[in-house]
């Protein structure tokens, strides 16, 4: 009796050790997942502390590049007084009006040349040929024709946004997996059944990538518009700070448009992954 209540002790030791032993390696899932979401972080972290080094000893000069408190004494102005809540506003209007046109039109072009060859056949040569235009390589055709106004601005916007959504739906279109196409067929799906149930779900990952690729296109067509002919907006912050040589509010400014952009790219990321939880699992597989 006496030797099995040692083995038993025994047991019960080795498994109070590999318990405590576990302990650590259940935390370490955690301490990866908390440095996964620090890592982003890092680089920006170094850059700021090398700029306020930097200024700090004199090894930039502040006509160049001002210290950070001064560039964030301009935000807290800018915000104190309107001008920043005033000037993002009008830039995020007529960011999400063009890119909202240019993404519909993005996908009603991508889908009709992913799912008609004829049209492919007419449209796609010159759709090819227009798009390697620049944007700016517009704005003379468009200064003639609409002026300097909000069009102008709506117009260049929409374009940049037109065709990454454009190529990404008639490829998304065009991948749609063959068995899954045949077995609508074989249920007597309509051509639309077959366009909602079948063509858009397994195109979901390739438009949700061209999404993001517009979204930025747009923003960056956005910030030249506004530098170029605009009297608001973050880009004509940019141009009224760089005319004055107050490279505080043009940094404001900088820091402002980095701001939102990431965060809108944060939003759309979060989007992607809900329409791709939504996706059915056969086309995630």
């Amino acid at each position: 009796m006496s030797k099995a209540i040692g083995q038993w002790s025994t047991i019960s030791k080795r498994a109070t050790r590999s318990q405590t032993s576990a302990v650590p390696d259940t935390a370490q899932p955690r301490v990866r997942a908390v440095a996964w979401h620090l890592a982003p972080w890092l680089l920006p972290a170094v850059l700021f502390a090398l700029w306020n080094v930097g200024c700090a000893r004199g090894w930039i000069a502040p006509q160049i590049l001002p210290p950070p408190q001064f560039v964030f004494d301009t935000l807290r102005e800018l915000a104190a007084n309107g001008d920043l809540a005033r000037h993002t506003l009008v830039s995020l209007q007529r960011v999400l009006v063009g890119f909202g046109v240019g993404a519909l039109g993005g996908l009603l072009i991508g889908a009709a040349l992913g799912l008609s060859r004829t049209v492919e056949g007419y449209v796609l040569p010159t759709f090819n040929a227009l798009v390697q235009i620049p944007v700016l390589g517009w704005l003379p055709f468009l200064l003639l024709l609409v002026g300097v106004g909000e069009p102008l601005k709506y117009i260049l916007i929409a374009h940049a946004a037109l065709v990454p959504v454009t190529l990404s739906t008639m490829q998304g279109v065009r991948n749609t997996p063959a068995p899954f196409d045949e077995v609508a067929r074989v249920f007597g799906y309509s051509r639309w059944q077959r366009v909602i149930h079948i063509v858009l779900p397994a195109a979901v990952p390739t438009l949700a990538t061209g999404v993001r690729l517009a979204f930025t296109k747009a923003w960056l067509a956005l910030v030249v518009v506004e530098l170029v002919a605009s009297s608001e907006g973050l880009g004509y912050l940019i141009v009224y700070g760089r005319q004055l040589f107050q490279l505080d509010l043009v940094m404001a400014s900088v820091v402002i448009v980095g701001a939102i952009g990431f965060a809108i790219n944060r939003l759309l990321d979060t989007l992607e992954a809900r329409l791709r939880r939504g996706q059915p699992s056969a086309f995630r597989e």
